[in-house]
């Protein structure tokens, strides 16, 4: 091990002596110059038969050499793949070809030459000139082996997408499915619309926020958890249809599936309810599908999922009785309730101060999520664990709310908005019980919001879709880290 990071440091300290021989002979290892390129790698092999002979200039990345003499070989890297280079003294001349001869792989390099085809057969790049743009210091992993480390490989994303080409194909994918969402949104009447991400109160979700203060106005603030309480003040203000898509940022576990700054879409109709949110729900994902694949169906991890609509439909608490063979809501109260989840149900921690609703929640979490492996809405959650949606009218104990599941995974969110802003306030203030006795994940009170309310709120659906979820499924990514550039990790010291 010790020899093997003394030859590494020799390598390095070689890189930085060939960088100053440069300086010494009086050329530039930075060009300070722009580098006219004509044609990517990929246009001179897919369209050799009409290239063939036509002077191209190119740049990119040294991969590989190989060769002696008065004649080399050696491929170069673009943005769009590699083509072959063929090197010869005689048409670059003696002083060039010496100074390539001393390029490393990783440099990268600008070279002008015709396009023809080796004896082997080979499309490849007579070169007539040879100009280095930048000198690498570093040394790129062994080609035969790459860069395999996933850790690595997050850490040093510009690594991994040098060495290991087609993890760009999952984040060119990624800037698709979000043209996709844009212009299918707004083809519908949304306006795409901003809204602060640093809040005095972090509010429209169950989750714990980063904390940072403000200098000037010396004020404690919050990275937002979620755009909700914004967007629909903005709804109050006369917009009929918004949507944003951006970061938020959540101070919890990671996993997998949890990234603590993430990616997620909200939008908000006016006059609509959480059955129009599903009918959008459907119609979107399965178009980012369509426009990926040409199909709704995708496969993930070796599993198909069709996200062609309609999707399943089920209650929460029926699901939970399925499962459970418990009607939680035909017990005659909370206390009986807990009784009955102590005996039945001894994967869950009931609490003393658990409804039936809490445990209707924890119940399907435990039991029911991870079977949902196609598309389905689980609709009418409990009131306690949605402080923001509209009560059903047949059962004040739900709400108009549903999640949509696909693989075992929460990829959306939505419900029918409450806008009766006494309800809204009870429901804050229940929040801040459940907090005073221990969950810091309740919703906190946020007095300008309820003001917002009390100049009206029309009746609205709104709808949340985690993006990071949703495009690891469609580019099947088995970790979020996979479609994020760079994702959070804790640094080396």
């Amino acid at each position: 091990m010790q020899q093997e990071e003394n030859n590494l440091n020799e390598m390095l300290l070689l890189r930085r002596q060939k960088l100053q021989d440069l300086r010494d002979q009086g050329r530039d290892p930075f060009l300070n110059e722009k580098y006219d390129v004509t044609h990517k790698s990929n246009q001179i092999t897919d369209d050799f038969d009409a290239l063939e002979g036509t002077e191209v200039s190119l740049a990119g990345r040294i991969m590989s050499k190989r060769g002696q003499g008065k004649v080399s070989f050696s491929d170069i890297q673009d943005s769009e793949g590699r083509v072959q280079l063929f090197i010869k003294k005689d048409n670059i001349g003696d002083e060039e070809y010496e100074f390539f001869k001393t390029y490393d792989i990783g440099d990268i390099i600008g070279i002008k030459g015709e396009v023809f085809k080796t004896k082997t057969g080979e499309v490849s790049v007579r070169v007539s000139e040879i100009t280095l743009l930048t000198k690498s210091l570093q040394i790129l992993p062994e080609k035969f082996h790459g860069l395999k480390d996933p850790d690595l490989r997050y850490r040093q994303r510009y690594v991994d997408l040098i060495m290991n080409p087609e993890v760009k194909e999952s984040f060119i994918k990624r800037t698709k499915v979000i043209k996709a969402i844009r212009s299918f949104l707004d083809d519908r009447g949304y306006l795409e619309v901003e809204t602060p991400i640093l809040n005095t109160v972090a509010g429209g979700a169950a989750a714990k926020p980063f904390l940072t203060h403000h200098n000037t106005l010396d004020i404690d603030m919050q990275l937002r958890i979620a755009n909700e309480l914004f967007l629909k003040r903005l709804i109050v203000g006369g917009f009929d249809k918004v949507y944003e898509m951006g970061k938020m940022f959540r101070n919890e576990g990671m996993s997998i599936k949890h990234n603590p700054e993430f990616t997620c879409i909200e939008l908000y109709a006016a006059y609509e309810d959480y059955t129009d949110m599903m009918n959008i729900t459907e119609e979107l994902i399965s178009h980012c599908a369509q426009t990926l694949y040409g199909t709704t169906k995708v496969v993930f991890q070796g599993t198909e999922i069709d996200f062609k609509a309609p999707w399943k439909r089920a209650s929460m608490h029926d699901l939970v009785e399925e499962k459970t063979g418990i009607d939680f809501y035909a017990l005659s109260s909370d206390e009986e309730a807990r009784e009955v989840a102590k005996d039945k149900l001894k994967k869950l921690d009931i609490k003393d101060n658990m409804t039936k609703g809490l445990i209707v929640n924890a119940a399907f979490e435990e039991y029911c999520e991870e079977d949902l492996i196609q598309p389905t809405f689980v609709l009418h959650h409990p009131v306690e664990v949605s402080p923001l949606a509209k009560r059903n009218a047949d059962n004040p104990n739900i709400t108009n709310r549903f999640e949509a599941f696909a693989n075992g995974w929460e990829l959306a969110n939505a419900f029918s908005e409450l806008n009766d802003p006494i309800d809204q306030k009870q429901r804050f203030e229940d929040q801040l019980r459940q907090r005073a006795e221990g969950d810091d994940e309740a919703h906190p009170m946020d007095e300008d919001f309820v003001n917002a309310l009390e100049v009206g709120l029309p009746p609205t659906g709104g709808l949340g879709i985690g993006i990071d979820r949703m495009i690891m499924l469609l580019t099947d990514s088995p970790s979020i880290r996979d479609i994020l550039f760079f994702p959070t990790m804790k640094p080396i010291k």
